[in-house]
């Protein structure tokens, strides 16, 4: 395989370091209507908040009728916030902009936690983006606790004005304009606007502080055995899998679906050590050192990569400090700073990155500790020519052929591109190359071809696979020819067999004549047979042995006191699953005891498995005298009757304090329970 020389890469660096200049740090929009009609708050000119009152003369113009609404029961009126400071983030989800300034929009939700909501308008740049079902999906991936408005048609985005995303815009307590601001760095720029809006309207005794608890989203979804997996690595039998929506990263026997190791706690964070004290910010791509026997892996929300020793379990960081990083130049690993690495590729002494948020493929030189800019320029564009002139738009996905052609899924132009690691040239594959809207679903050649949003491409000889995510379809790129077809997939969904149906896949691997498929919003990895197209799911197995020991992941219940007489006895677990679902057969569902073994123990080892159990359940024990606070934890996976392999968990744990006496007559502990049902 072509390998490119370290001389081509330095001199490609120096070339990038000259031309780099400050980011945008937004996405221009073209709406059918990007002019908002008569609207003075449109005509409001776009302001840096600078001032000593920042309360608004201009009344802001509430939302419009007839819009879905998500993380809130009923739809919201700008008057029923009257006394609240409200921040109007205006975004479209695969914007990698607009998914910089979560964080941000997180951090002020936390300071001012009584004084400020926080309303998302999403107004869609993909078709895909702008179905609400779509954008459940996302609310819930992205972990976000405001309200958020379906604004599919630009109707509230044309009343402000906006022209970018991301944009915000902020709302005083007396429900006038303060302004209108696009780009990143909002907490910087909107902090002091807050705080001042805050003494303000205090001083005035005009500031509610009443909190507010909306119906978030979150709270009614069902837990699963994965989270949102955005990207999936197979090599030689091993399977790793991006547990994205868990910040966690797992190996999966690929045959049995049994769940091998785990690395990250389930929480959020930027912390190195042992496998299940170290933490991520939903990792995405994986690669692996075989002389090293290490795993990279993009953790985009910490921009970093980090390196886990598949030997010890440890995971250390190689290259990134935890903020964006911005301008793009050569660093030593210690202290580059990198930018929502999206994906990873280790071959013959590098580590190649998607580094999306600069629009950017990075090198990391491992043999000399530099991580360093290798395609793009840091514009995002179409543009194709000498790596260090190149224009990216979110490169999400890497594959290397045998003969050193470097693919990528470049998202935000909805294309595939390709670097020749031998001559530093970018051309492209196939999709749009003159504009970032030129995005549909052809099926066809070069540029004549049409994709949306693809995040994910694996080579295997002369064909490349390409996950058309916003397409939901898995397709096909004959590298000779340059065309690229449909080749699994249709409308969102889930089926497995010859006419599989996907949701939103982000990762792709091929390992053994097998492709494996992240399937996102379906919470699975999906196994494809590449000569016949034969699709199942890999139903995982054993992941709750790696939940934190000392956390309990699911709902605590407290009983009643209950009286027991000694003796044989009995557990029923009267449990209502969802309409159309049963207890699995196969993913392994059980009953523990803790806490009160002296008073009550199970009949046998076997007793308290429940795979495949009918309900109710009926779990014997014995009671022995005494008293206890009996713990019961009850890990019950369930699947859909007619599709066996998707699968949820639903953990409870009841708390009861139990008294028992001599022997009588048998007791039987019940424990009730409705599993809330699946949007």
């Amino acid at each position: 395989m072509k390998t490119l020389p370290r001389a081509i890469i330095l001199v490609g660096l120096l070339a990038l370091i000259a031309a780099a200049c400050t980011p945008s740090g937004s996405e221009d929009a073209t709406t059918s209507d990007p002019s908002p009609p008569g609207s003075s708050v449109g005509d409001t000119p776009t302001t840096s908040f600078e001032g000593t009152s920042y309360a608004g003369t201009v009344p802001a113009p509430d939302f419009l009728p007839g819009l879905d609404w998500i993380n809130t029961a009923e739809p919201i009126s700008l008057a029923d916030l009257r006394g609240k400071v409200v921040l109007l983030d205006f975004w479209t989800y695969g914007c990698i902009n607009c998914i910089h300034i979560i964080p941000d929009l997180e951090r002020l939700e936390e300071e001012y936690a009584d004084e400020l909501v926080v309303i998302g308008v999403h107004s869609a740049k993909f078709t895909n983006e702008a179905q609400t079902d779509n954008l459940v999906d996302i609310v819930q991936r992205y972990g976000l606790k405001h309200p958020v408005v379906n604004d599919k048609d630009f109707a509230v985005w044309n009343l402000w004005g906006a022209s970018a995303w991301p944009t915000v815009a902020v709302i005083d307590p007396a429900g006038n304009v303060v302004g209108v601001r696009p780009g990143e760095g909002v907490y910087d720029a909107l902090e002091p606007v807050v705080a001042s809006l805050v003494a303000e309207f205090d001083a005035a005794q005009a500031l509610d502080r009443t909190p507010i608890m909306f119906a978030l989203e979150a709270t009614t979804a069902p837990q699963r055995p994965l989270n949102y997996p955005g990207k999936v690595f197979a090599t030689n039998g091993r399977l790793f899998v991006a547990d994205t929506g868990h910040h966690r990263v797992l190996e999966v026997d690929p045959s049995s679906g049994e769940v091998l190791a785990a690395w990250g706690s389930g929480r959020r964070g930027f912390d190195n050590g042992p496998a299940l004290d170290a933490t991520f910010d939903g990792p995405q791509g994986m690669t692996l050192n075989p002389e090293t026997n290490e795993l990279y892996v993009a953790d985009v929300g910490n921009n970093a990569v980090r390196t886990i020793d598949l030997s010890t379990g440890a995971v250390t960081t190689l290259a990134g400090t935890g903020v964006l990083g911005w301008p793009p130049q050569a660093r030593g690993l210690d202290t580059a700073t990198l930018n929502s690495p999206w994906d990873v590729l280790y071959h013959d002494g590098f580590v190649y990155v998607a580094n999306a948020g600069t629009h950017q493929i990075w090198a990391i030189d491992l043999a000399n500790e530099l991580a360093l800019p290798l395609i793009g320029n840091a514009h995002e564009g179409t543009f194709n020519a000498e790596f260090h002139n190149s224009e990216l738009a979110q490169p999400s996905g890497l594959a290397l052929s045998d003969d050193g052609q470097l693919y990528f899924a470049d998202s935000e132009s909805s294309s595939v591109r390709v670097g020749d690691l031998e001559t530093a040239m970018t051309s492209l594959v196939v999709g749009g190359d003159e504009s970032l809207f030129d995005f549909g679903d052809v099926d066809g050649s070069g540029n004549n071809a049409r994709l949306q949003h693809p995040l994910g491409v694996a080579v295997d000889g002369g064909t490349l696979y390409v996950a058309d995510t916003y397409n939901s379809k898995i397709k096909r790129v004959d590298i000779a020819s340059g065309s690229i077809s449909s080749w699994l997939g249709n409308q969102a969904g889930w089926a497995d067999g010859p006419s599989p149906l996907f949701n939103e896949p982000g990762g792709l691997s091929f390992d053994h004549d097998t492709l494996y498929v992240a399937d996102t919003n379906n919470h699975s990895i999906r196994l494809i047979d590449p000569t016949t197209g034969l699709t199942s799911t890999l139903v995982l197995k054993g992941v709750e042995q790696f939940d934190p020991p000392s956390e309990f992941i699911g709902d605590v219940v407290t009983l009643d006191p209950v009286q027991a007489a000694a003796g044989p006895g009995s557990i029923v677990i009267n449990y209502t699953l969802p309409a159309g679902y049963k207890v699995n057969e196969d993913a392994p569902s059980s009953l523990t005891i803790s806490g009160g073994r002296t008073a009550v123990s199970l009949a046998s080892d076997k007793a308290g498995e429940l795979t495949g159990a009918s309900l109710p359940a009926i779990v014997p024990v014995d009671f022995h005298e005494g008293d206890a606070t009996l713990t019961l934890d009850i890990n019950l996976v369930y699947c859909e009757e007619n599709a066996e392999s998707l699968c949820y968990i639903d953990r409870a744990r009841f708390e009861v304090p139990v008294t028992v006496g001599p022997a009588g007559a048998s007791t039987n502990l019940e424990l009730t329970r409705t599993v809330a049902g699946l949007s």
